[in-house]
């Protein structure tokens, strides 16, 4: 059976609420699989992010909040 993946806004980009992002649904029980940013061609910082998050279907599901 495929995983099951876990898709998260942030914005604004900060080392906080990158931090927050991913300490947040690592503590649900996901696993970090990876961050995508968006930028604009008029700046290389980032607009927005994309985090993403993985488990097995087999496991429980995450802990509501």
């Amino acid at each position: 059976m495929p995983p099951i993946y876990k898709f998260v806004e942030v914005s604004p980009v900060t080392e906080d609420t990158l931090d927050q992002a991913v300490n947040e649904w690592v503590a649900q029980g996901w696993s970090f699989d990876g961050i995508r940013f968006v930028t604009t061609d008029a700046s290389r910082r980032p607009t927005m992010a994309f985090v993403s998050f993985v488990r097995n279907p087999d496991e429980a599901p995450p802990a509501a909040r």
